[in-house]
């Protein structure tokens, strides 16, 4: 049995390579609907065989329950090779190594031998890439609303102050108007009126360098020099460099470089700009705060953040889409309630709000159809034309993150939209779920920390800020569509599902199952041995009935956040879940933790925060591998106007590092 359990171990890290291959290949547009389907079943046998290998060391932990951890833990290798095989998990084995080889022979029969290259439906050479963004340089008059003054004083910067170049960074998050903005300067007249030349250049993720170089040469010369212009096709990067760097050092010009993703860009492209004392200005748009810093190169140059509409701006840029040729561009006194909750779901994205007023214009005016629209959006998204580019220059950001950031970002989905978390809860989470890697040097919550600063800078990550006892703290959250979007790729990858009420997309499955609506029948519709970590959220009952279930059927979970929910008892059969490694019962009503949380030998945290528990087991000093260990106790029933903040109690020897009797682990807002 251990050589088979070996076996398809090493069958998972192959499959998780290529996943992570197949996850590149998709953000560039490469992958058809067959190579989709087939890649999904791949990704499935992949959890088919995390199920099996966690069940069957759940079988060994059962096996060695009259065994000291420390013993089993040095003996572990005699254990596996005496255990009898499991009927079961053997029978598992074989038909896992029977749906691969099936597997292998479909990409066989259908081409799909690889992401870059097939035949049939799978192949990738016939994909046609769009740029959703084109549509952004070509905004109407009557679509810019809020950048006004911006626009005035950038003008101002652009055909005043210093002598030297200057380069000015245009950053934000996708659809927030940045390329827009870029044109209006471009385009105004008292800028084009001002510099000798002037270079658009729409960069990309994907970008040639030598293509870009060429493009803005041709711009350049336009007719002016047909000789280079005829000469520039057989050019290289060093000699195209060398010839705009000798066109332009005696020349006033202008270039935007629109949609640049990486610093490398600059680094290169730079060396063809001179710094020639005549005025001339750069202007770079970007989604990445590190592309802006890296090209401000003296004090002089800008970093612009650009930031959402207001509410009014937002309002009216919407009305004026939405009511363009009906009611003298006013919103109907019916629709005025769903429309204003149509615009706070933008949060003042104008890409968004142009595209959906857009689509809603076409529709008719009264609240049924706007309702619809309202209740459906993450469906609209992907599906209805209107909105599909919106979706998809949004998906760029993501499909751009590194593979490690990737199930960072979409750890967001697990969340109620418009939940804000801190950072230490989300980095606990992350370390648990296994997302963050060790580096040589740092605490996993330092290397969880630059995960976070890095989508903060990827404008992917918002920072929130609540008040509490008088102190102002840091939260995090993300964009509403930004969320709709992510919640339909973590259901497409099964990272995650969301159960709601009236939510007919459900279909039990995923890694993770966030539960919004505790229905009473609720666990019997999920795969049990599918899931690995539950949550709840704004939850105004927990039947006993629902506890019971869940911990009896579902036995290979690893994470358990019952923060906030309303419940006031955990069975004694927590106990048995082996794999557990996080445990939040933070501002629940439990009073007691049972003895068996002793059992749960690979827990990590615990967290007991703001609930009635006043002392641990002493059980819990067998957790040798708790990293985290949060309690304090509210005692809000005593007669006074203040509240009592009381020790929890509990015992030494606890973890690894260890604490004193009746000592206070955790504080607020942690």
């Amino acid at each position: 049995m251990q050589r088979e359990v070996v076996g398809i171990r090493d069958e998972l890290e192959s499959i998780k390579c290529f996943l992570k291959d197949v996850e590149a290949s998709e953000g560039k547009g490469d992958l058809h609907d067959g190579l989709k389907t087939w890649v999904k079943q791949v990704r499935e046998a992949a959890f088919h065989i995390e199920d099996v290998i966690d069940e069957y060391i759940l079988h060994v932990a059962q096996y060695r329950h009259q065994h000291s951890f420390v013993a089993f833990l040095n003996k572990i290798g005699r254990i596996l090779t005496k255990l009898k095989p499991c009927h079961g998990i053997a029978t598992k084995i074989r038909h896992i190594k029977i749906s691969i080889r099936e597997i292998r022979e479909r990409s066989e029969r259908y081409g799909f031998t690889s992401t870059q290259q097939g035949s049939g439906c799978g192949a990738t050479n016939a994909v046609t890439w769009h740029d959703y963004r084109v549509g952004s340089l070509f905004t109407e008059e009557g679509e810019v609303v809020g950048i006004e003054s911006t626009r005035n004083e950038l003008v101002s910067w652009l055909i005043r102050g210093e002598a030297r170049r200057l380069v000015i960074s245009m950053v934000g998050m996708g659809g927030i108007g940045k390329t827009t903005l870029a044109k209006k300067l471009y385009e105004t007249e008292s800028v084009e009126g001002h510099f000798d030349c002037r270079v658009w250049i729409t960069v990309s993720q994907s970008y040639n360098l030598q293509k870009i170089l060429k493009a803005m040469a041709k711009q350049i010369y336009q007719e002016k020099e047909t000789t280079v212009l005829m000469e520039l096709n057989i050019m290289d990067e060093i000699t195209l460099i060398s010839q705009l760097r000798h066109y332009l050092l005696q020349k006033s010009y202008v270039v935007v470089f629109d949609d640049v993703w990486k610093t490398e860009f600059w680094e290169v492209v730079k060396h063809a700009l001179p710094c020639n004392n005549g005025g001339s200005r750069i202007i770079i748009t970007t989604r990445s705060h590190h592309v802006g810093v890296s090209c401000k190169e003296s004090p002089s140059d800008l970093i612009h953040n650009l930031q959402p509409l207001s509410q009014k701006k937002a309002w009216e840029l919407f009305c004026r889409k939405a009511f363009q040729l009906e009611f003298q561009g006013k919103c109907p006194r019916e629709l005025v309630r769903l429309s204003h909750e149509i615009v706070r779901k933008c949060e003042g994205l104008p890409l968004a709000i142009v595209a959906i007023g857009g689509l809603l214009s076409t529709k008719e005016k009264v609240p049924l159809e706007w309702r619809k629209l309202h209740d459906s959006l993450s469906s609209e998204l992907e599906s209805n034309p209107h909105l599909t580019s919106v979706a998809k220059i949004l998906c760029l950001s993501y499909h751009d993150l590194p593979c490690y950031l990737k199930s960072c970002f979409l750890y967001f989905s697990v969340f109620p939209e418009d939940y804000s978390i801190t950072d230490s809860r989300l980095f606990r989470l992350w370390i648990v779920e296994g997302f963050i890697e060790g580096k040589k040097g740092k605490q996993l919550e330092q290397v969880a920390e630059e995960c976070l600063m890095e989508l903060i800078h990827r404008n992917l990550v918002q920072v929130s800020f609540r008040d509490l006892d008088y102190e102002v703290r840091r939260k995090y959250r993300i964009h509403d569509l930004l969320h709709e979007i992510i919640l339909s790729k973590a259901g497409e990858l099964n990272f995650c599902q969301v159960l709601e009420a009236d939510d007919s997309s459900f279909n039990g499955k995923g890694r993770r199952l966030s539960i919004h609506d505790a229905r009473q029948n609720v666990v019997d519709t999920i795969e049990p041995f599918q899931v690995r970590s539950l949550f709840l959220f704004n939850l105004n009952e927990m039947p006993r009935s629902f506890m019971v279930k869940l911990f009896k059927k579902f036995k290979l979970l690893k994470v358990l956040d019952f923060e906030d929910a309303p419940i006031d008892y955990i069975p004694k059969e927590v106990g048995n879940l082996f794999h557990l490694n996080h445990l939040s019962l933070r501002n629940t009503k439990v009073k007691i933790l049972p003895k068996s949380v002793g059992r749960l030998q690979n827990l990590q945290t615990l967290n007991v925060m703001e609930t009635p528990v006043r002392e641990l087991p002493i059980e819990i000093f067998k957790l040798y591998k708790l990293r985290h260990l949060l309690a304090h106790y509210y005692d809000l029933g005593i007669k006074s106007s203040l509240y009592s903040l009381q020790g929890v109690k509990i015992h030494n020897r606890i973890g690894k590092g260890g604490s004193d009797e009746g000592s206070v682990l955790g504080g607020r807002g942690k």
